[in-house]
C-alpha cells in the first residue's frame, strides 16, 4: 500500500481524507482545529491510517502562508513525512475536473488523489531551513522600509530644527550623530556649551572607539554648524518631541536590523551555496 492523507488548510482548521493507496479513500473527511486538542486529534487519525495500512502514511498540503504553519510544526515534531505543493499545482489539476467543486472536504480528496498523479517529494530539513531563511529575510525587507520611512521623517523635522547639523559627522544616522543630538537638539544648546563640553560628550556616546582629537574636531565643526544655523531654537516645541521620539525609533531599527543581520548570517553559512554566492564579486566579501 501507499497510504497518503489529503489536508486542506484553512485558517484555524483544516479537513482531511485519507487513502490507503490510489482510488481507495479511507473513511470520511475528518475536520479538526489548530489548536492542542485538535491536533491530537488528527494524530490520532494519522495513526489509525497508519494502523490500516500498515505502513506510515506522507501527509500532502497547499501552502498556506502561516496558516499551515501549526500542522507543520506539529508533523515534524512526530516526524511524520509531509509534502507542501505549489496551489497553482493543485490548481491545475482541479481544472482537469468536469465537476468543479469547491469545498474543503472536496480539496482535501483532491489533494490526496493528486499525490498519486505527481511526482512529489517530501520537505526535507534543508527545505525548513530555506523558508527559515526566506522569513527572515522578508522580516528584514519588511523592517527596512520602515526604518527608511522613520529616517525620512526625521529628516523633514532635522531641516526645521536643525538643518546645518546634516554634515556634521560622517553619517547623519550613525549612534553618536543620533544620541548627541537626542541630547542637544537645538543650536542654542550647542552654542550655550564651551568645546570642551562638546568633546567630552562625543566622546563619553562614542566609548573608547573614537580619539580624543577626532572627538575635538568633531567638536569644532558642530559649533561652526550652529553658529550657521538660521534657528537658534525652534519655534514648534512639538518638532523637539517629534525628533526625540523618531531618534529612539531610528536607533531600535538599527539593533533590530543588525540582529537580523546575524541571524540571516548564520542560517546563510550553513547552505552548500554560501561560499559559491560569497565568491561573486559585488556580492560576497571576498
Amino acid at each position: 500500500m501507499n497510504p497518503v492523507i489529503g489536508l486542506d488548510v484553512s485558517k484555524g482548521e483544516s479537513h482531511a481524507q485519507a487513502f490507503l493507496d490510489r482510488g481507495v479513500p479511507h473513511g470520511k473527511i475528518f475536520r479538526f482545529n489548530h489548536d492542542l486538542e485538535g491536533l491530537s486529534s488528527f494524530l490520532n487519525y494519522v495513526r489509525a491510517v497508519e494502523s490500516a495500512a500498515g505502513m506510515s502514511p506522507c501527509i500532502v498540503m497547499e501552502a498556506t502562508g502561516h496558516y499551515h504553519s501549526p500542522v507543520v510544526q506539529f508533523l515534524d515534531e512526530h516526524q511524520y513525512l509531509y509534502i507542501v505543493i505549489n496551489p497553482l499545482i493543485s490548481y491545475e489539476a482541479k481544472k482537469t475536473n468536469l465537476r468543479r467543486v469547491k469545498t474543503d472536504a472536496a480539496d482535501a480528496y483532491q489533494l490526496g488523489a493528486l499525490f498519486y498523479k505527481e511526482e512529489f517529494e517530501p520537505i526535507k530539513k534543508r527545505g525548513q531551513h530555506l523558508m527559515n531563511l526566506r522569513y527572515l529575510t522578508r522580516q528584514h525587507e519588511s523592517l527596512t522600509g520602515m526604518y527608511v520611512q522613520a529616517k525620512l521623517q526625521f529628516q523633514a523635522i532635522l531641516d526645521q530644527v536643525f538643518p546645518e547639523y546634516h554634515g556634521v559627522f560622517g553619517d547623519l544616522y550613525s549612534k553618536v550623530s543620533l544620541r548627541f543630538l537626542a541630547l542637544h537638539p537645538t543650536s542654542k544648546e550647542v552654542l550655550g556649551m564651551t568645546v570642551e563640553e562638546i568633546t567630552a560628550t562625543i566622546g563619553r556616546l562614542t566609548g573608547r572607539g573614537r580619539s580624543v582629537l577626532w572627538c575635538s574636531e568633531h567638536a569644532q565643526i558642530l559649533v561652526e554648524a550652529a553658529r550657521r544655523n538660521p534657528f537658534k531654537e525652534t519655534a514648534f516645541p512639538s518638532h523637539l518631541i517629534s525628533m526625540q521620539l523618531l531618534i529612539k525609533l531610528l536607533l531600535q531599527y538599527q539593533d533590530h536590523l543588525a540582529d537580523l543581520n546575524k541571524s540571516i548570517e548564520t542560517l546563510a553559512e550553513e547552505l552548500l551555496e554560501y561560499d559559491l554566492i560569497q565568491s561573486i564579486p559585488g556580492i560576497g566579501t571576498k
